[in-house]
């Protein structure tokens, strides 16, 4: 019997912005002009996966791999990782490097899925408390608090703050812990097979839900919901 429920944040709870609003607002900030045009400024910055909580990198260059890897155990890891992929990928100006990088850690470049408020408020009824647990090399509470979600999640578990990362069973145990419930009676939610699958080693079960932009997963959380049964 389910007695709580782990969420993961990105690309679960919710998404960020796309890379071309990304880089539209880094630029109107800084007033800085890319040296190549701003279509193929944004597919570059895909590629090299240099936008946080957006596509992986589909090239890692060798002398970043390592960081890579570990890039969520602190704030400087997670920022020379990322500021390291968008140099990668062709932007070498510091002060267009630190707009984006800070862009996105602020509220307004994350959405919601559509049914995120509806599936927090259903279990908030139904008396199941929630986690957020994430691999992440910042503080994510403000992002919940400007979009109303904060008062309906009972604990956060961030990978910076403890210095582990999700698959280790560690980080999952520290949440069930912070809920007060056995691993057993904790259903984890998440976007990402390896990471959030991490969760089975210690018997939580597992639901996965699909990695989209915001308006094409509409009602990705329902079958959580089905799950769980009615309130």
């Amino acid at each position: 019997m389910i007695k709580g429920v782990m969420f993961d944040f990105s690309g679960t709870l919710l998404r960020v912005e796309s890379t071309e609003e990304w880089l539209a607002a880094a630029l109107a900030e800084t007033g800085i002009q890319p040296a190549e045009e701003f279509g193929e400024t944004a597919r570059r910055l895909t590629e090299y996966g240099a936008l946080p909580g957006g596509p992986s990198p589909q090239h890692l260059p060798a002398h970043l791999e390592t960081l890579w890897d570990q890039r969520d155990m602190s704030p400087e890891q997670h920022r020379a990782a990322y500021g390291g992929l968008t140099h990668a990928a062709g932007i070498t100006d510091p002060e267009l490097v630190r707009a984006l990088y800070d862009r996105h850690m602020i509220p307004a470049a994350w959405r919601p899925y559509p049914d995120t408020g509806p599936t927090l408020r259903a279990l908030r009824r139904r008396g199941l408390p929630v986690a957020v647990v994430s691999n992440i090399g910042w503080d994510l509470r403000p992002v919940f608090r400007a979009h109303g979600l904060d008062e309906l999640v009972d604990a956060y578990v961030l990978s910076f703050e403890l210095g582990v990362q999700k698959p280790d069973p560690v980080i999952f145990r520290t949440a069930c812990d912070r809920l007060g419930l056995t691993p057993a009676d904790v259903l984890m939610v998440g976007d990402s097979r390896e990471a959030d699958g991490g969760a089975r080693a210690l018997g939580c079960p597992v639901h996965f839900v699909d990695h989209l932009p915001v308006d094409q997963r509409p009602g990705g959380l329902t079958p959580l919901l089905d799950l769980l049964g009615p309130v």
